[in-house]
């Protein structure tokens, strides 16, 4: 059983492709680390012999990141059982697995817009308002140059875009470039109905993201004798933290 929603976990998705690290931790509460360096702090600067060495200090963050645990309980008579084949079984599991994963995306979509609760939610940008030009509610290749102007020092490697937002950019002369889902600015395109219509999230995937693992995929069982019932209890705990603030940013239509 864990095999199969393992798979179903895993097709399709997208947490590899925005997240820069993955922490296992045994625990519900987890406190991640931030370095804020500003711009002065992250140039390597000369450094005379004997002078001290210019420090860039890590912290621990002031607020707890919380994990949460997505799972479904799979119940199946005893005739359903004993005359089904085992593949039918793996199908239904996959799909579980496939929501168990939706759910911890929409977590890391959360945290990317709204921070982890240590007042990191992400720069918003809209079209049609300085410094995206353009009309609001129509978006060009024009706006999404200048919303990928908004990322240095990090480089806008992924956008997780609505599905409406998709059909918008496809239809882009600059991304008519068959077998493709790359932009020509050359950051990833990952579609997901996860995220609201009209938004798009831009992100550097090196550094935007952790996420926080309490546990793998657990399978539990058990027995109702008097109804003939066997149940899986299918359970996943995970959270997410921001690292860089700076590293994700927002767009949206109007």
């Amino acid at each position: 059983i864990a095999r199969s929603v393992r798979q179903g976990m895993e097709e399709a998705n997208l947490l590899p492709h925005i997240t820069a690290a993955v922490t296992r931790f045994d625990g519900m509460d987890y406190r991640s680390i931030a370095s804020v360096p500003d711009d002065d702090q992250r140039a390597l600067r000369w450094v005379e012999e004997g002078a001290a060495i210019p420090q860039t200090q890590v912290k621990t963050q002031e607020n707890l990141v919380k994990l949460h645990k997505r799972g479904r309980m799979l119940v199946a008579s005893y005739e359903a059982i004993r005359y089904q084949k085992l593949d039918l079984f793996s199908v239904t599991l996959r799909q579980i697995g496939a929501h168990i994963n939706r759910m911890h995306l929409e977590d890391a979509i959360e945290v990317l817009l709204n921070g982890d609760g240590n007042d990191n939610p992400a720069e918003a940008f809209t079209v049609g308002t300085e410094p995206i030009g353009g009309t609001a509610g129509t978006l060009t290749y024009d706006e999404l140059v200048d919303f990928w102007g908004q990322f240095e020092p990090y480089e806008m490697n992924t956008l997780l875009v609505s599905g409406d937002m998709m059909r918008q950019m496809l239809k882009l002369e600059e991304f008519q470039n068959p077998g493709s889902l790359d932009s020509p600015l050359g950051a990833a395109l990952l579609r997901t109905s996860a995220l609201g219509g009209g938004t798009l999230i831009g992100l550097d995937r090196r550094y935007a993201l952790e996420m926080v693992q309490g546990s793998d995929v657990l399978v539990e069982y058990d027995k109702l004798i008097d109804r003939q019932l066997e149940r899986a209890a299918i359970t996943s705990i995970s959270g997410f933290a921001k690292l860089f603030t700076g590293a994700a940013k927002v767009l949206k239509l109007k």
